[in-house]
């Protein structure tokens, strides 16, 4: 099955992918791999998921935000493969920054949001490294942001 039969499968509408707002890219080929920037949490409306993850947001609202991150790297991705995903060999890293209080200790469970929907998606190739990182404070106020790094056939 092809990841696009996958994603159909699942009754996934993938996001726009969106042109950066700031002195970078949205991705970068190098060699065999492909670096997706940073992608921030946004709804299915296109509203920014804001707040503080352990005082706005609890665990599950996180998990779902960094799932609308994945989904935007997903979108990111085939965009950057020309509409292609057969192109992905396999996902390398996802790295996920969760904006949360000081005694918020649940950012791998926000994370795994992101983790879930790319193995959804790739199976075996979605499986990844990862890092979990709490911040003070992410772009626009956001509740989670998530970059990824995948490597090409």
């Amino acid at each position: 099955m092809s990841f696009e039969d996958k994603i159909n499968e699942l009754g996934i509408k993938l996001p726009k992918a969106a042109d950066p707002v700031g002195s970078y890219v949205a991705s970068k080929i190098v060699n065999n791999q492909l670096f997706i920037s940073g992608q921030i949490s946004i709804d299915e409306n296109g509203k920014l998921i804001k707040g503080k993850i352990g005082k706005d947001l609890d665990t599950e609202r996180g998990y779902n935000a960094a799932k609308r991150c994945a989904l935007n790297i997903v979108a990111q991705a085939k965009k950057a493969c020309d509409g292609d995903l057969s192109k992905i060999k396999s996902c390398i890293k996802l790295t996920g920054f969760v904006n949360s209080t000081n005694d918020f200790i649940e950012q791998p469970k926000v994370i795994n949001g992101a983790s879930d929907l790319i193995s959804s998606i790739f199976g075996e190739r979605g499986v990844h490294t990862r890092a979990a990182v709490s911040t003070n404070s992410l772009p626009l106020g956001v509740a989670v942001e998530v970059d990824a790094i995948f490597e090409l056939k």
